[in-house]
């Protein structure tokens, strides 16, 4: 599943490639002007590749990341 940006901004990462998330862990902030929006996991998974560098511009609907389906953590 690909996971996008919110609006244009810059990114910063909570996450690494082949980490395990849970339905609401932070992956990823966008900041704009003072605004930050939390990009949260919509299920669990694990994490695939990363679509740009840390600290990167980004615009509304540029692909974050990816993650691969997989099943709650206990």
């Amino acid at each position: 599943m690909k996971i996008c940006a919110p609006f244009a901004g810059i990114v910063r990462y909570h996450v690494a490639p082949g980490q395990m998330v849970a339905t609401g862990d932070v992956l990823a902030t966008v900041e704009a002007v003072k605004l930050e929006a939390p990009v949260a996991a919509p299920g669990p998974g694990t994490i695939g590749k990363l679509g740009t560098d840390d600290f990167a511009d980004v615009v509304g609907g540029d692909e974050l990341l990816t993650l691969e389906a997989g099943e709650e953590r206990p």
